[in-house]
């Protein structure tokens, strides 16, 4: 036993130099994630060659498939800290129970989302448009992404598991595979290839998920062959509904932060029917700024476990560097996405106009340059936000983005809409931002102060 306590104990989260390690942990993760943003992106633009109602179908349907991610990941993130805090405190144990457990509770989280695509799709569809071949369109692609997407729970779920022992290499490898099978497969399955018919939307949404099993699969693998840290059995299996509660502790409020973004999608859909292809152009917003997000998301991947096991192990410092380190990547990088969006707008938006239509560049290009402003704070926010999930309070994450989308960012787009005016809505994304930049320095203040200084005093006094 002491012998695996020993191999155990010299996890490179608790000894690599900061920089180094979060780079390492978080460089892998980000590549992927720019490589799941691009096949976002190119499956948008192989769907545009259908027509404009096409994209807008696809574009409509990202409030469910936002929400079954978030469901998926939220629940992984929880894991992820809990697990990577447990192996902190070198309980390897009851590690095992928590990935055993995290399994089983995203396994009944896939069956619920395959019952609302079944249940669910029409009507949701109906509530946004009334143009018939969107609603088509839209019903098709969704049935398929959710009754067929248990690829995207066991993705996420033991690419989780890796990144909370630090093999974030092997994640890499899985989101990488799987989005080029995506990206291989859009333009056979949509418009037909070595003998296999030109399915359309539908195709679009066989390739996704396509992806994600194989993904999924690959991960299953990979945990069973060289995550050694970590024991998957399900002999003997029962529920734990103590692990099982903490991890919703932390996986509750990423679940319920990342929902509150379906919420707003959905809302500032109904917002703006009124306005044409503004819709179209929201849908393209989304999908150009995963572009920038992701990395955003693949640095925290990194951050979150380096964190979580350096607050069980009770070095302070680590925690504090790490977080310091992490906000200045993910500023320089919104920076950057701030730069581009601004400068060249209309070519960006012309990757998505297969009909050349003029409308959505009317729309688009003072759309894309007003959103882009709240790029400034932010990288900022999303950094912080998985600071107080890591440490977990991630219930100051679900306030922040609760009031950001729900009490400021909908509201003020509602009032503006009212107008007439299309271009005036689009300022409530960095009026937005800046009541989330003075939420999350007010919690982070807070959390300093209670829990970040603290760390390491009990386990001081006992040495």
């Amino acid at each position: 036993m002491e012998k695996v306590n020993n191999l155990h104990s010299e996890n490179k989260m608790g000894v690599m130099p900061i920089n180094k390690l979060l780079i390492s942990m978080s460089l892998p993760m980000m590549i992927s994630m720019l490589v799941q943003a691009l096949y976002n992106i190119v499956d948008s633009i192989f769907v545009s060659r259908i027509n404009e109602y096409a994209l807008r179908a696809v574009s409509l349907a990202f409030p469910i498939q936002s929400l079954m991610i978030a469901v998926a990941v939220g629940t992984a993130v929880g894991i992820n800290a809990f697990l990577s805090r447990t192996l902190g405190e070198k309980d390897f144990e009851k590690a095992n129970t928590i990935a055993v457990n995290g399994i089983f509770i995203e396994l009944m989280s896939y069956i619920v989302f395959a019952l609302i695509g079944i249940l669910v799709s029409r009507p949701f569809f109906a509530s946004q448009t009334g143009i018939a071949q969107v609603q088509e369109y839209g019903t098709v692609y969704l049935t398929i992404c959710c009754t067929a997407g248990i690829g995207i729970f066991m993705q996420t779920t033991f690419e989780r598991l890796l990144q909370s022992t630090g093999k974030t290499m092997y994640a890499m490898v899985t989101q990488g595979v799987g989005a080029i099978i995506n990206l291989i497969m859009d333009p056979i399955l949509i418009f037909g290839a070595f003998g296999l018919p030109a399915m359309g939307v539908a195709g679009a949404a066989v390739a996704t998920v396509l992806g994600q099993m194989v993904a999924a699969l690959l991960a299953v693998v990979f945990n069973l062959k060289f995550n050694r840290d970590i024991r998957i059995t399900f002999r003997g299996f029962r529920p734990n509904g103590g692990l099982i509660a903490n991890i919703y502790k932390v996986g509750i409020p990423s679940i319920v932060m990342q929902a509150i973004g379906s919420i707003m999608t959905y809302g500032m859909n109904l917002i703006l029917e009124a306005f044409g292809a503004a819709q179209t152009v929201f849908g393209i917003y989304f999908k150009l700024q995963s572009f920038i997000f992701m990395p955003i998301f693949g640095l925290n991947n990194g951050m979150v476990p380096i964190i979580a096991y350096n607050f069980g192990a009770g070095s302070k410092e680590r925690v504090v560097k790490t977080m310091k380190s992490s906000i200045m990547y993910a500023v320089g990088i919104m920076l950057v996405g701030l730069v581009v969006m601004e400068l060249i707008p209309s070519q960006l938006i012309g990757l998505f106009d297969a009909e050349a239509t003029s409308e959505l560049l009317v729309i688009g290009v003072p759309a894309l340059r007003t959103i882009c402003l709240s790029f400034c704070f932010a990288g900022y926010c999303i950094v912080v936000g998985s600071v107080f999930q890591a440490l977990g309070n991630g219930v100051y994450s679900m306030i922040v983005s609760m009031a950001r989308q729900l009490c400021v960012l909908l509201p003020v787009a509602w009032l503006f809409s009212l107008s007439g005016n299309v271009n005036l809505i689009w300022w409530a994304f960095p009026i937005a931002e800046l009541v989330s930049l003075s939420m999350t320095t007010f919690f982070l203040i807070r959390i300093h102060k209670n829990i970040i200084s603290h760390i390491g005093e009990a386990r001081g006094t006992t040495v």
